[in-house]
């Protein structure tokens, strides 16, 4: 005895596909890539990032050319030392660096600044 039905289509059961890949969503508004595109003329060699740039935005804090240029010459001290994860105090600011990657993390008045961690090196930058 069979369970088919007489002029039935045959069903096949489909088969179980993996969960779907979770893709990150992309930032696409037009300040995201308004702030990249200032990132890399600000800085030519050194990266800030996103975070990095907000929190300097928060505590008015601007870097000129000059600046950069001293903190370029820092990095480079850095990395000649084989320093990974540095605190760069410079003037009032307080900036932590990715050496290796050229990227400034995060920033804040060296005032607020009660600890830091997952350091290697620090430097200080006389003017």
């Amino acid at each position: 005895m069979t369970n088919r039905i007489e002029g039935a289509p045959s069903f096949h059961p489909v088969p179980q596909t993996s969960k779907a890949v979770h893709q990150p969503k992309i930032d696409r508004r037009f300040s995201t890539f308004l702030d990249d595109a200032l990132q890399t003329t600000e800085a030519p060699g050194i990266k800030v990032s996103h975070h990095a740039q907000k929190r300097m935005e928060q505590r008015g804090i601007h870097l000129d050319e000059a600046d950069m240029s001293q903190l370029e010459e820092a990095f480079s001290k850095l990395n000649q030392k084989g320093a990974r994860n540095s605190l760069i105090m410079y003037e009032d600011l307080s900036l932590i660096a990715s050496v290796q990657n050229r990227t400034i993390i995060t920033a804040s008045k060296t005032s607020e600044m009660s600890e830091v961690t997952n350091i290697d090196s620090a430097i200080l930058i006389n003017k």
